[in-house]
């Protein structure tokens, strides 16, 4: 890339990393002795520290979210369309906070790391986690940052069900939350296409119980099917019909079972053989189980308009039309909670094409909608 980054870009940023000594009792019954977290930050923290804005990740998620690690990096974090000066969460106003959730596999501490107490990476014997988990262990980074208070936690998909769990669990800190592409729980189907995704990685022999590391391989073929699978469901029937159709790749059909015949089967495996290459097998089943988990009407008698009613944030949720996976209903559902426990909510449905991966792109509506209401945000 260019040596000149564009004007919008919050340029070249460093990952940093904290370690934490203080044990983190987990919601599984367990608790980590002690962990790193990686982050980054973009834009002034003010002198009142009152414009910290925090940035929850997806399920493949990381602390990279916006500008550059080098000048040699080919493309931006993965939401620099969104963060940077004049940009809808303008680091012109906020100071920015993203970070690797723990279980990632982007440096913060995961199965990937080294169990202190065995001196081996923990492998399949990592803790299962819960949002709550993440949202605590986000608290910490909070408290040593000085930030008392969010000005908004901001996410979509598996980082709007972080948003919605840290109003209710520390309302105090969250002055505003917003949720896009998400839902209150995951609906059966949903928790479906999880358990395919993980089987498929579990049932690869080269997965080993989750000791794969000691082995010195991948079970690439488990994880490049499980993100086929997940793939599918981030996009719309017509936005894959847009982009593929029934193309082929050759110029004929050739009968058999192997060959790479129509376009979406090349694209699916490109997706597959690429995320293999860098995401953490044990990182996506630990993930997808959080996602299956999440419920946090659970604890309030499975009313979700209770577990809202301890919020004392201001709400924006935000669905798209074609998202299947987490559709404008499980979006409503939230809004209908918030209503019933007289919050303040805004709520903005966006015809859209593209399907659960709407949340990533600079759709104008959505993006003028999002930088409409955060502008404002008095800091």
């Amino acid at each position: 890339m260019s040596s000149s980054l564009p004007a919008d870009c919050v340029g070249l940023v460093s990952p940093q990393t904290v370690h934490f000594d203080q044990p983190l009792a987990l919601a599984c019954g367990r608790q980590l002795d002690q962990y790193d977290l990686v982050y980054e930050t973009y834009g002034q923290l003010n002198a009142t520290r009152s414009n910290a804005v925090l940035i929850c990740h997806a399920l493949s998620g990381h602390h990279h979210a916006a500008g550059y690690n080098s000048l040699d990096e080919r493309k931006p974090g993965w939401w620099d369309n969104a963060i940077g000066p004049g940009k809808p969460i303008d680091t012109n106003k906020f100071f920015v906070v993203s970070l690797n959730n723990l279980g990632g596999c982007n440096g913060s501490t995961g199965p990937a790391s080294t169990n202190p107490a065995t001196g081996k990476p923990y492998g399949g014997e990592f803790p299962v986690l819960n949002v709550v988990d993440w949202v605590h262990s986000q608290a910490r980074l909070a408290d040593l940052l000085n930030i008392k208070v969010w000005a908004a936690v901001i996410g979509g998909s598996l980082g709007g069900m972080q948003a919605l769990q840290w109003s209710i669990t520390y309302p105090e800190r969250v002055r505003n939350a917003v949720v896009i592409a998400s839902a209150p729980k995951l609906s059966a189907q949903n928790i479906a296409f999880n358990e395919v995704a993980r089987q498929a990685i579990l049932s690869d022999p080269e997965y080993h119980g989750g000791q794969f590391y000691a082995h010195n391989v991948v079970p690439k073929r488990g994880l490049m099917l499980a993100r086929m699978v997940g793939h599918i469901t981030y996009l719309s029937d017509a936005a894959m019909g847009s982009k593929f159709g029934r193309e082929l790749k050759t110029d004929h059909l050739n009968y058999d079972f192997h060959s790479v015949e129509f376009q979406v089967e090349s694209y699916l495996r490109y997706q597959g053989e690429e995320f293999s290459g860098r995401f953490d097998a044990n990182t996506y089943v630990l993930m997808t189980k959080a996602l299956d988990y999440f419920d946090p009407a659970a604890a309030f008698n499975d009313d979700l308009s209770l577990a809202m009613a301890q919020a004392q944030a201001n709400f924006l949720v935000v669905s798209f039309t074609t998202d299947w996976r987490f559709s404008p209903e499980r979006s409503r559902e939230i809004v209908d909670a918030l209503l019933e426990a007289r919050k303040s909510v805004s709520y903005l449905e966006v015809d859209a094409p593209q399907g659960h991966d709407a949340f990533l792109l600079p759709i104008e509506r959505y993006f003028t909608a999002l930088r409409g209401y955060l502008n404002r945000i008095d800091c």
